[in-house]
């Protein structure tokens, strides 16, 4: 009889830990189910939201849905803002799960992941109102030089829009700490690069291009009176 006992005890321990198992597995089946279905309904009232109020309308001004589209994406950023609301709320409750079930190394993985998500649509929010304002900048500058006479006011808003896009995309990348010094010091050495050019261009032998230059953009008085 005792060896019967002591052969069926681990068949016993083995049936405890199963039973103990199974109600931490149905709870995390069901946060799974509650989960994704919140998600569903969070991802539709952020999408119906941002175009209440008309935030397809900035990212569509800003042009950063025709990039999108000639990038052969046919979502616009707010349906991304969507997804990305729709995934960071599925991990959330992929990590409720797995840590209910004791899966604390896979908890740890989707954990950061949830703290990425967030830096994302922080990032993403960054592009959209800096690229609406740098377009804001280019019409701005292009109206202004217009009116005042100043040739090349396109070739001037130009400068304007991708001097404020680069600054934004860095404010960007520095939100998502991706690159770090490692892209402010390459932006640093290409800004650094293009002055020393037009230093050069100014100094040595770039006198007649440079008096052109200004006199296309500056008008002489005389031609005004006239």
């Amino acid at each position: 009889m005792d060896k019967v006992d002591m052969l069926l005890e681990p068949v016993r321990i083995v049936l405890s830990q199963i039973g103990a198992f199974l109600p931490r597995l149905a709870l995390a089946l069901a946060v799974l189910v509650a989960g994704w279905l919140l998600a569903k309904v969070i991802r539709f009232a952020v999408v119906k939201a941002m175009r209440a109020v008309n935030f397809n309308v900035l990212t569509e001004h800003a042009g950063i849905d025709g990039f999108l589209r000639q990038g052969g994406i046919e979502s616009d950023t707010t349906d991304i803002f969507g997804t990305l609301i729709y995934w960071l709320v599925i991990f959330a409750t992929l990590v409720i799960a797995f840590n209910g079930l004791g899966l604390t190394y896979i908890t740890d993985l989707f954990g950061q992941v949830v703290l990425f998500v967030p830096k994302v649509i922080v990032a993403l929010l960054i592009l959209a109102f800096g690229a609406y304002f740098a377009r804001f900048i280019y019409n701005t500058v292009v109206a202004y030089c217009s009116n005042v006479g100043i040739q090349d006011a396109e070739l001037l808003g130009k400068l304007s829009q991708y001097a404020i896009v680069v600054f934004v995309v860095l404010i960007a990348l520095d939100q998502m700490n991706v690159g770090g010094d490692i892209i402010r010091q390459s932006f640093l050495v290409i800004l650094a690069g293009v002055v020393f050019a037009l230093a050069l261009a100014f100094g040595i032998g770039g006198q007649r291009w440079a008096a052109g230059l200004l006199e296309r953009w500056l008008p002489r008085q005389d031609k005004k009176d006239e």
